[in-house]
């Protein structure tokens, strides 16, 4: 599949919307909203996002349809970023390729990102990606209602 990433659209947020609605993927991604299906509060969330100058926020395209998004966000030297694929596309090199386009806009190091200690696919993707584990945390899951492990991870170089 062609994968390329563009600004976001209007016409992209109720896919964005649909996606984080997933169960099983917002239970992978663990760290999301405490409620995604507040519809005002995604509104508020991606308005705040969009219109931010720490944000670079992309559409995630493969062959042409909308899979998902990717961004990074943050100050200087605490940037982290973050990706969400469509769970119909998973498996298929999609979320590499997307932070491998995404690296290539972003130019400042290091850059960092965090994951589910349980969520080998995305420390895959970001290992695959240069990021390598930093460091061991714990934080509060809203996805799942509970504290989980996280990993930290970190990008230097280019």
């Amino acid at each position: 599949m062609d994968v390329s990433l563009r600004e976001v659209h209007d016409s992209d947020l109720p896919v964005f919307f649909r996606q984080m609605n997933d169960p099983e993927s917002t239970h992978m991604a663990a760290f999301t909203p405490e409620d995604p299906t507040d519809h005002d509060a995604f509104d508020a969330h991606w308005t705040k996002m969009r219109t931010s100058a720490d944000v670079a926020i992309r559409t995630v395209l493969a062959d042409g349809d909308v899979v998902g998004n990717a961004g990074v966000y943050g100050a200087p030297g605490e940037r982290e970023v973050t990706y969400w694929i469509d769970r119909a596309y998973w498996g298929r090199g999609l979320a590499t390729a997307a932070l491998r386009g995404l690296l290539e806009l972003e130019p400042q190091r290091p850059l960092f990102a965090r994951a589910a200690a349980d969520n080998a696919a995305s420390i895959r993707v970001l290992e695959k990606c240069g990021f390598h584990i930093s460091a061991q945390d714990r934080g509060y899951a809203p996805a799942r209602g509970t504290e989980i492990d996280e990993v930290v991870l970190v990008l230097h170089g280019g």
